[in-house]
């Protein structure tokens, strides 16, 4: 009786789930589960403002587990699969970098205090989780019945990085925003923050019954849980066309984001340094959709993928070295400008 449980539960891991087995899923569903239980019950019992320090600590973890999971994948699915995620690893993590700015704006636009802003950006990971797996499975099987659609994002994305390349610099105004006002005028919206609570029960001014009211904190969270949609309309493709396979695309993503958050509090400090960071962006996102242009013109069956992980860093670091030259560069001569003349 013991043996067929056992045969049975075996059977049940081994079930095939969007070409992968369903041990290999749950894996990374509990690796993400006990890195999210230990961020919030152990490094941030208490709500504190977290510096730079600490940030780049919690990022330098996330970064070692996500590249450490490549070895997982190297194990179970081989060299390229390897290649693959990694470089989706890359792509989706600077591709994010542009979801930094707007965090920011938000964090800014509604006076979040820094002691509460891992509290909003934690809940909101658990938010991207459920959320890219729906767009992801989603996408998965579109690709899988319908593989001209790879076309389509390929396209989509050489066109967002040509747009990207030529449009200004855009103020963004969270005051005319129709998501914060459809709020404002459906919902009972405090003014003010309560700690760390997203809702409150107050007395409504006009009748004096006590109502639920969302703080400036649940306002945030749904802003950037938003925002992160939007970003994530570009991201999959992108990834994508990298990979078809769901669990890289899925995997890559996760982690990810994961370490991104956790340097948001690093990088929002520093963010005027990578000003210029999104030119390499809009080439790496023509490169990547030209892949599969390239691939049909030289007759391959695939782009390789150690050459697209080659080519996706050395896009990337010129970037990060133009945009740290040119900063530099743009304060000096700030200051040469306005020092007193001789």
């Amino acid at each position: 009786m013991h043996n067929s449980n056992d045969e049975g539960i075996m059977e049940i891991l081994l079930l095939l789930v969007m070409g992968k087995p369903l041990w290999m899923w749950l894996l990374f569903i509990a690796l993400v589960i006990a890195l999210l239980a230990f961020d919030l019950g152990v490094l941030h019992k208490d709500d504190h403002e977290i510096g730079v320090a600490e940030s780049l600590r919690m990022s330098a973890m996330y970064i070692v587990l996500g590249l450490t999971f490549a070895g997982f994948i190297y194990w179970q699915m081989g060299t390229e699969a390897t290649a693959q995620y990694l470089t989706a690893f890359v792509v989706e993590k600077t591709l994010a970098m542009d979801n930094i700015f707007v965090i920011a704006l938000i964090f800014g636009f509604f006076a979040i205090p820094r002691e509460y802003q891992h509290r909003v950006l934690f809940w909101g990971i658990l938010g991207v989780i459920v959320l890219r797996g729906i767009m992801i499975g989603l996408g998965a099987t579109i690709v899988a019945n319908y593989h001209w659609v790879l076309y389509i994002f390929a396209l989509f994305l050489v066109f967002t990085g040509i747009k990207m390349l030529f449009a200004k610099e855009e103020s963004h105004d969270l005051h005319d925003n129709r998501l914060v006002q459809f709020m404002r005028r459906r919902f009972h919206v405090t003014d003010e923050l309560h700690g760390q609570k997203f809702i409150v029960r107050l007395p409504e001014p006009k009748t004096g019954k006590i109502v639920r009211h969302a703080t400036p904190l649940l306002l945030a969270l749904v802003m950037i849980e938003i925002a992160d949609l939007v970003f994530a309309v570009d991201s999959v493709p992108a990834v994508f066309t990298i990979t078809t396979d769901p669990y890289i695309v899925y995997t890559s993503n996760i982690f990810a984001i994961l370490g991104l958050r956790a340097l948001y509090f690093a990088l929002a400090a520093i963010l005027h340094r990578f000003s210029y960071l999104k030119y390499a962006l809009s080439v790496l996102l023509v490169f990547i959709g030209s892949k599969i242009f390239i691939a049909d013109a030289m007759g391959w069956e695939k782009f390789p993928p150690t050459w697209s992980l080659g080519i996706t860093f050395a896009i990337l670091g010129a970037g990060v070295v133009f945009s740290l030259w040119k900063t530099n560069s743009d304060k000096k001569n700030h200051m040469s400008a306005s020092a007193p003349g001789e």
